[in-house]
């Protein structure tokens, strides 16, 4: 399960960086959309950590909170894309 988690937790990033190079606004928002559903994955794989008591939930709040708070961040980031896109 760790290599699970160190797969989607560090795609996250090299996706955000091909978005951040994105040619074009669809681009960008299919890439933003690679980091969501990567971002969730690394969820998962925490809950499955915590819940099957192979790492202390304890140690892993601080990592779900901030992939809690980067979801949170992309989402909005990718309906502004599409707002922005639509006008």
């Amino acid at each position: 399960m760790g290599k699970q988690v160190l797969g989607s937790g560090t795609s996250v990033g090299a996706n955000y960086r091909e978005a951040s190079r994105g040619r074009s606004k669809a681009e960008f928002i299919a890439k933003m959309g690679d980091c969501l559903k990567e971002l969730d994955e690394t969820i998962y794989w925490f809950e499955l950590l915590s819940e099957g008591g192979i790492v202390a939930k304890e140690k892993l709040a601080d990592l779900a909170k901030e992939a809690n708070e980067l979801t949170t961040i992309f989402v909005t980031i990718i309906k502004n894309a599409k707002e922005n896109s639509a006008q």
